[in-house]
């Protein structure tokens, strides 16, 4: 399989400009705007470049004959490097591998939605306030699951837990209290991961 380690230099370079264009306005430019993009004169220059970056992966043509992004586009490099949040680590190393988001926090795709966290109620779990978080929709949980429920039409985020026959809704934070709810509620879906911006 085509790989970037078998990918001129220059190709990664302009690959990443047509990713920050995708990124900008959620498609592909034209061949002849891809000229003036990429400072490429020749339009048999650029079809080299589509040819062989489809040949890789990162690009498709869509049924209506534009250019798509392939399997590949959204892969971003995973380093083999660690960042500690403690003792210092080495900067750098390097190779690594290539994954998509998607691949790294989707497991389940049909029934997975991307939820806006608002307050911190769970902070002391990482999960703040504007962080975004990735739920597996199904009506059931294991107890210490970090669930989203369902109580009187809300939503609400919190550590799914158990006292003596009832299950309660647990907060990661002090200045909450435990959801004990008197009626019945629902779980929406569990937490399957999370991200934010800065």
């Amino acid at each position: 399989m085509n790989d970037f380690s078998q990918a001129h230099e220059s190709d990664i370079e302009k690959l990443g400009i047509l990713r920050d264009y995708f990124a900008s306005y959620r498609s592909l430019p034209s061949y002849s705007f891809m000229q003036q993009l990429l400072n490429m004169r020749s339009k048999d220059t650029i079809s080299k470049l589509i040819s062989r970056l489809k040949l890789m992966g990162f690009l498709d043509v869509a049924p209506d004959k534009k250019l798509s992004p392939g399997r590949r586009f959204f892969e971003r490099p995973l380093s083999n490097a660690t960042v500690q949040a403690g003792a210092f680590t080495a900067s750098y190393a390097e190779g690594g591998d290539y994954i998509t988001i998607d691949e790294h926090l989707v497991k389940k795709p049909s029934i997975s939605e991307l939820i806006p966290v608002v307050g911190d109620s769970m902070k002391d779990l990482g999960i703040l306030d504007g962080d975004i978080v990735v739920v597996e929709k199904r009506p059931f949980a294991n107890i210490g699951d970090i669930v989203v429920a369902i109580i009187d039409d809300k939503f609400t985020i919190k550590t799914l837990g158990k006292e003596k026959d009832s299950y309660v809704l647990i907060p990661a934070n002090k200045d909450f209290e435990t959801i004990r709810p008197k009626e019945q509620f629902f779980i929406y879906g569990v937490v399957a991961g999370q991200f934010r911006s800065y």
